[in-house]
C-alpha cells in the first residue's frame, strides 16, 4: 500500500476487473500507518515502505501537515512523530493551538485524536489545552445514554441524533489515555460508560454495530459491518479502558476477532483474504447507495424507538467491499503490539 515515489501510502487498494489496483494517497492514512509500524521490527517496517525510513516519510508529512486545515491530520501526525520519537515537533504542536480544537466546531473522532497525541506528547507546552479538550469530549458524552455526538459545537441537525463506532471508540481511547495520564475521575468514569454502552450493544456474533442514536445509545442500523471495527478500532479502545478503569473486555474482543474469521452473514466466510494478502472493507447491504441507514435515522429522528421495518428482508447484509485501506492495517498493528510491547 506504500508508494515509494510519492512518499506516502495509498489511499486504498481495490479490486477491479482486471485486478488489485490502488487508488489515491492520503496523509491521514500515512499517519495512522506509521503510529501502528512504529513499534514492528526495523527490518519489517524498512521492508513495508520499501526501504524507506519511517522518520524520513514521517518529516515529509509533517511538513504537509503542519500547514494543514485538519485538525485531524496535524493530530495523528503529532502522535507517530512521538510513537517513532521524531524531534521538532513543534510546528505540529502550534498548528494544532492554532486550530482552537477547545473552541468552535470539530468532529468529535478529530478532537479525540487530538487529546491522545498531546497526552502522549509530554513536551508538548499547551498549557491547560489537554484538560480544556477532555472537558469538551466529557461535554459531549449524553448523560443518560453515555454516547457521544457525532459533532461537537454545532446544534443537532436533521441527522444530529446519529453517532457511529468510531465516535465511540476515539473518545474512549483518548479519555483513557488523559485519565491513566492524570488520575482524572471524570474521564476515567466517562470512558467506562461508554466502553460499556458498546459492549452491551455488541451483536449476536461479535459484530460491532455502525450507527448509533447519540440521545439513547440505541443501536440506530447495524450494517456495514467494518473489519477494521472487529480487529483494530475496538480493541484498542477497549484495552486502554482496560488499563485506565479495570474493565475486562477479552471475551468481547474474541468474539469480534471471531466474527471476522466466520461470518453468518456471509454463510460462515471471512473477510480475509488469504490468497490477496488483505482484509477486505465490510461487510454491507444490498442496496442503493445508504438507503436503509437514511430510512433509519428519519424514522430515529421522529421517535427514538422507531425504525423503518422490513429492511433484513429487503436488502440483506450479504455484499463485500472489496477494497482495504491502509489505517486499518495501522490500527490493528497498533492495537496488537509485539510482544512485551506496551
Amino acid at each position: 500500500m506504500f508508494d515509494p515515489a510519492a512518499g506516502r501510502f495509498h489511499f486504498r487498494l481495490r479490486r477491479t476487473g482486471s485486478g488489485i489496483v490502488p487508488e489515491g494517497h492520503s496523509d491521514r492514512y500515512t499517519a495512522i500507518t506509521l503510529l501502528g509500524l512504529a513499534r514492528e521490527a526495523k527490518a519489517d517496517v524498512r521492508r513495508a515502505l520499501h526501504g524507506s525510513e519511517p522518520g524520513a516519510v514521517w518529516r515529509a508529512l509533517a511538513e504537509r501537515t503542519a500547514t494543514s486545515q485538519s485538525l485531524g491530520d496535524a493530530a495523528l501526525t503529532l502522535w507517530a512523530g512521538v510513537a517513532l520519537g521524531q524531534g521538532d515537533r513543534e510546528p505540529l504542536v502550534r498548528r494544532l493551538v492554532e486550530m482552537q480544537p477547545a473552541e468552535g466546531t470539530h468532529p468529535t473522532v478529530e478532537l479525540a485524536w487530538t487529546l491522545s497525541a498531546l497526552v502522549v506528547d509530554t513536551e508538548a507546552a499547551v498549557g491547560d489545552l489537554r484538560e480544556r479538550i477532555a472537558r469538551r469530549l466529557l461535554s459531549a458524552q449524553g448523560t443518560d445514554s453515555a454516547a457521544f455526538v457525532h459533532t461537537i459545537g454545532r446544534p443537532m441537525r436533521a441527522r444530529g441524533h446519529v453517532a457511529c463506532f468510531a465516535d465511540f471508540v476515539y473518545p474512549i481511547h483518548g479519555l483513557s489515555l488523559y485519565a491513566e495520564r492524570t488520575g482524572d475521575r471524570l474521564a476515567r468514569a466517562a470512558a467506562r460508560r461508554a466502553a460499556e454502552l458498546i459492549l452491551g450493544r455488541q451483536g449476536p456474533a461479535g459484530q460491532w454495530w455502525w450507527h448509533y442514536d447519540a440521545r439513547t445509545g440505541a443501536v440506530v442500523e447495524g450494517y456495514p459491518v467494518y473489519a477494521v471495527h472487529q480487529d483494530a478500532m475496538a480493541p484498542m479502545a477497549l484495552d486502554a479502558a482496560r488499563r485506565a478503569t479495570g474493565l475486562d473486555a477479552t471475551e468481547s474482543i474474541n468474539r469480534g476477532l471471531d466474527w471476522l474469521e466466520s461470518s453468518p452473514e456471509l454463510g460462515g466466510g471471512s473477510l480475509v483474504d488469504d490468497a490477496a494478502g488483505l482484509i477486505w472493507r465490510k461487510v454491507a447491504r444490498r442496496e442503493p447507495r445508504k438507503l436503509s441507514r437514511s430510512l433509519h435515522a428519519a424514522a430515529a429522528r421522529l421517535h427514538p424507538r422507531l425504525r423503518a421495518p422490513g429492511l433484513d428482508r429487503l436488502f440483506p447484509p450479504i455484499a463485500v467491499d472489496y477494497e482495504d485501506r491502509p489505517y486499518h492495517l495501522g490500527w490493528l498493528l497498533y492495537a496488537f503490539p509485539p510482544a512485551g510491547v506496551v
